[in-house]
């Protein structure tokens, strides 16, 4: 398997696989929210989304499961990016967690977080997240 890295804002994160996670809670709903995707050639695949709850604008989908009271759905839906809105006012941002280590990203006000997987001009820049 080759490495995959994300473009994440100006910076750029290798990995060793090529899953990583998204968690966060919800600004309005603080409903903890999970998603695991997958750098899929220059695309994003979602391949799992978890939910402790649900709240307006985030219900469950029909074919979504309990378990261990949370929400859970199978993925599928592939993305060229994704762009994170970081308004600052949620008292917190995401946690990006790849190859076993989590960073906490957007926690701050600012311009949208775009992620997505690297070009080939970017995946040859050593670079990394800042901690």
């Amino acid at each position: 398997m080759s490495a995959a890295c994300l473009a994440i804002g100006a910076a750029v994160l290798a990995l060793a696989q090529p899953s990583f996670t998204l968690d966060w809670t919800h600004s309005v709903e603080r409903v903890a929210w999970v998603e695991t995707w997958t750098v899929d050639g220059g695309a994003l695949r979602l391949d799992r989304s978890a939910l402790r709850g649900s709240g307006a604008g985030m219900e469950p989908g029909p074919e979504a499961r309990l378990r261990d009271g949370w929400w859970v759905s199978d993925g599928g839906q592939r993305v060229p990016e994704l762009l994170l809105a970081a308004s600052g006012a949620t008292g917190a941002g995401w946690r990006l967690c790849a190859d076993g280590t989590c960073r906490e990203i957007g926690e701050t006000r600012g311009a949208p977080i775009r992620i997505a997987p690297c070009d080939d001009t970017r995946s040859a820049r050593p670079a990394t997240v800042p901690e």
